[in-house]
């Protein structure tokens, strides 16, 4: 099976790059192998725009048939706490929209986007046939929401929860999927909390708690 990875640094996917055999990079790229599997890690780099473009180009010529996107993410859930690996089945971007005064107005809202219309499911990016493998469905289900500026002030966030149903909060996820809804390419979100979604608070942070149980999560995904 050929495989992409796509991850906006390589510290997160880093576990998986040092499990490659035989491991060349070229561009933006590091392929190798892993067990039978033909590996292409894409280090995208941070946020929707390089992310969208970058998948989509490698979609478009990689002939793959499992797309994963790896990374750590921000957690709205108390339950979810830091090091927890998830599985990010549907995403939304709730900056893409205007505002009308102290409301904001998605694109359905404004009658630019039809709720269902491809590749939107009910106005959010879902995967509705995540491939089935054990260790994916070991991880628990969250809704994700992609942004450009990460939330760190109490207000946003509130205002942010009451008009968007989310677990997690990340840069990528949503032109991730966007792209491989797209391609027509099986895929898989999977993100590990590296901290609250709060006022900026590096110290409570545990990036390298949730790069690890990240990392390992990744190699039982891929069998090895």
């Amino acid at each position: 099976m050929r495989v992409l990875v796509a991850a906006a640094t390589r510290p997160e996917v880093e576990p998986l790059v040092s499990a490659l055999s035989g491991a060349v990079a070229h561009n933006r790229v590091l392929s190798g192998l892993l067990g039978p599997h033909k590996v292409d890690i894409l280090l995208t780099g941070v946020g929707m725009v390089a992310t969208g473009v970058w998948c989509t180009r490698a979609l478009a010529i990689g002939g793959y048939d499992l797309a994963l996107n790896l990374g750590v993410c921000g957690s709205f859930n108390p339950d979810l706490g830091t090091g927890t690996v998830v599985h990010v089945v549907s995403e939304s971007m709730p900056e893409l929209g205007a505002e009308d005064g102290p409301t904001f107005l998605s694109l359905q809202q404004m009658g630019l986007l039809g709720t269902d219309e491809f590749p939107w499911t009910s106005g959010r990016l879902v995967n509705l046939q995540p491939p089935p493998i054990p260790a994916l469905a070991a991880l628990p289900e969250v809704a994700g929401l992609t942004v450009n500026t990460a939330h760190g002030h109490e207000p946003s966030i509130a205002s942010l929860l009451d008009r968007e149903r989310a677990d997690v909060e990340s840069m990528e996820g949503a032109a991730f999927m966007y792209a491989c809804l797209v391609a027509g390419v099986p895929f898989v979100e999977v993100r590990a909390v590296s901290n609250r979604v709060e006022r900026r608070n590096r110290a409570a942070w545990d990036l390298k708690g949730a790069i690890d149980a990240l990392g390992r999560v990744s190699l039982q995904l891929l069998g090895a």
